[in-house]
């Protein structure tokens, strides 16, 4: 996989503003951007094109998101949704498509320290099976595949 760590910029902010696709994004507001980048990594099987200390973006299933660091949202109203929050992203659930669940709940079983398997992987009346997994920053990722 693809790591890169740099100081120099991955690209200028406003050329990888412009190529994101519509539809959809997501941005996930962390206080360890390493540890989240590790889950990502070894346990969901991302890609990480790019990071830093302050940001990370990191490809999944075909679909990019972006990783900041809380520091980087210091002017922003948004810091203090999460200032001081034990666990983020209650309620949500963040649904990967299309990636092999069972293999996903192994990796997680493995690195216990970064994350908790929250429910094991069972076949669901939707027609696809899934587990759910707590990252290390509380937000519930939900790999699945159909059956």
């Amino acid at each position: 996989m693809i790591m890169r760590r740099t100081k120099q910029p991955w690209m200028d902010a406003s050329e990888f503003g412009r190529s994101l696709p519509r539809g959809v994004g997501i941005n996930l507001l962390v206080r360890d951007i390493e540890a989240q980048i590790r889950f990502c990594r070894d346990v969901l099987g991302a890609m990480i094109l790019y990071f830093d200390e302050d940001f990370a973006a990191v490809e999944l299933a075909g679909s990019v998101f972006m990783l900041h660091c809380d520091h980087t949202y210091a002017d922003h109203p948004m810091l203090g949704v999460v200032e001081g929050a034990e666990l983020r992203g209650q309620g949500v659930e963040i649904r990967v498509y299309g990636v092999d669940p069972d293999r996903i709940e192994a990796r997680a079983g493995e690195l216990s320290d970064d994350c908790t398997v929250l429910s094991g992987c069972l076949d669901k009346p939707h027609g696809l099976r899934e587990c759910h997994i707590v990252g290390p920053e509380g937000y519930i990722w939900v790999p699945s595949r159909v059956v």
